[in-house]
């Protein structure tokens, strides 16, 4: 068997065990009125604006809109993010999915609006695997950007 082939024979057995590493939807999704947001695993494949440390922290984002204008504008660019689909749409909490081209990994996104303190807690973490290689944290500064930049033209 020619080393290209062996390659071919190993990819059913990596499927098998990529699977196999999958997981449901953590316990704290969907999110009910007055909870906070879970924090982070261990494992590095999560960010949290609520965690403090270095591994797993992450500002928050911020506005000076109202409420209703923040939300809109956050809803708008996760509809425009690709392999993006809103899971729950509460008055101050949004969940979102973003499943991977490649193998169809699912990470959960969650945003809570904290209308006091005008910030968007904000929560990265894929629900299979140990790491991520800051896909969640590259994620978030992303929209953040967008966000930061859609209400600046409001």
């Amino acid at each position: 068997m020619t080393k290209t082939n062996s390659y071919f024979a190993a990819l059913p057995l990596l499927m098998v065990f990529l699977a196999a590493c999958a997981s449901a939807a953590p316990d704290k999704v969907p999110h009910k009125e007055g909870d906070a947001l879970a924090p982070c695993p261990k494992s590095p494949n999560c960010v949290s604006s609520t965690n403090r440390d270095a591994r797993h922290g992450i500002a928050p984002l911020s506005y000076a809109t109202a409420i209703e204008t923040a939300m809109k504008a956050l809803t708008d660019i996760l509809l425009t993010e690709k392999r993006a689909n809103i899971i729950s749409r509460q008055s101050n909490y949004i969940h979102a999915e973003f499943t991977s081209a490649l193998f169809g990994f699912i990470d959960d996104v969650e945003f809570l609006f904290d209308p006091d303190q005008s910030i968007v807690q904000v929560r990265s973490a894929s629900r299979s695997g140990y790491y991520d290689f800051g896909v969640n944290r590259k994620r978030i500064e992303s929209i953040r950007k967008q966000f930061d930049d859609a209400l600046r033209r409001d």
